[in-house]
């Protein structure tokens, strides 16, 4: 294995936001691609492998070019500039970082982050319904609240509709206290906060006081044809079929549905059958339905949090193997016996 340098050019301005605080951007891709970063006036000098340090100066290069864009490199962005790197596509995350798709009211970019997220974002740009599923952290709901108060301040609809199952997730609705609204409020709470942050407490309260943006339970839904709306149906793993059916039969002309879900967080009796896994069957093959499937790669919260989605999945992979086996070896015994 021959051991090769190079040279990644850094320009000073931009140094200390591609190695990091106390250099931690760097040791990372020390640490993962086995190489050796030394910081130099005139760039960083790469020391390795001949295939890592290649994998290394493109890792480089991508968060410099984030940078240049005026973005803060956060571990994220390291961490998923080197899950490209293993598959040769770390330019990709430049092309996903040129994509704004509007601000937050203290003037923060929204965009997408991996390249499921702009999978995401394209889908729903493209297609009049559009099914977002993954894990925790992936960004589902943001993204679509996202795109939705863009397509509400282009004027390419009239209102924005955001809607939830009020589901009890091992707590009873009864002990909360106040009104039914004041018991529906905290499963509501999610959709209301990404409102305030990407529109503004009081732009939202106005909106909100004109009936242009509703914040209401799935059960309300019934009965209304929804015309010239965004409407997004988040938490649906927690619908049960006759709802999903529901919901999506109140589409009017001119409207636009995200649903999110997460397959793996299902909060109903443990008979029942989620509404959203029988809707992505049946639709599936559906014309102008969009289905995206998000992962473990696409969480954008803490690092932390990626690890934990990847230890879940590992372990219910695990458990489902077993489960089969000893379902198996029950039907070899019940063979035997008659």
């Amino acid at each position: 294995m021959s051991i090769i340098e190079s040279n990644a050019s850094v320009p000073a301005e931009h140094m200390s936001n591609v190695c990091g605080q106390l250099d931690g951007h760097m040791k990372k891709i020390e640490r993962t691609l086995r190489v050796s970063l030394v910081a130099r006036d005139d760039g960083i000098k790469i020391i390795g492998p001949e295939t890592a340090v290649r994998r290394a100066e493109g890792v480089l290069n991508s968060l410099l070019e984030l940078s240049r864009r005026g973005n803060i490199i956060t571990e994220q962005n390291v961490d998923y500039a080197l899950a490209l790197s293993m598959d040769d596509k770390e330019d990709a995350i430049a092309e996903i970082d040129k994509e704004t798709i509007c601000r937050t009211v203290s003037g923060k970019p929204i965009k997408p982050k991996t390249l499921g997220q702009k999978e995401y974002v394209d889908t729903i740009r493209e297609r009049m319904i559009t099914f977002g599923l993954g894990p925790a952290g992936t960004g589902k709901t943001y993204l679509a609240m996202a795109m939705a108060i863009d397509a509400f301040r282009n004027n390419d609809v009239n209102r924005i509709i955001l809607t939830r199952p009020a589901i009890e997730a091992g707590e009873k609705l009864g002990f909360l206290p106040g009104d039914l609204q004041s018991k529906i409020d905290p499963y509501l709470r999610p959709l209301y906060d990404a409102l305030y942050q990407i529109m503004g407490a009081e732009s939202y309260l106005s909106n909100y006081e004109k009936g242009l943006i509703e914040v209401a339970p799935l059960a309300y839904m019934r009965g209304r044809t929804l015309d010239n709306a965004f409407i997004i149906l988040d938490e649906a793993q927690n619908t049960t079929p006759a709802q999903m059916k529901m919901f999506l039969t109140r589409i009017g002309f001119g409207s636009k549905v995200v649903v999110t879900g997460d397959p793996s967080q299902k909060d109903l009796p443990p008979d029942a059958v989620s509404g959203l896994d029988i809707a992505v069957r049946v639709l599936r093959e559906v014309e102008d339905i969009g289905m995206v499937t998000l992962t473990n790669k696409d969480v954008v919260r803490h690092p932390l949090v990626q690890k934990i989605v990847e230890a879940y999945e590992q372990y219910e992979k695990k458990e489902a193997y077993q489960a089969k086996r000893k379902e198996a070896h029950r039907a070899r015994v019940r063979e035997r016996r008659s």
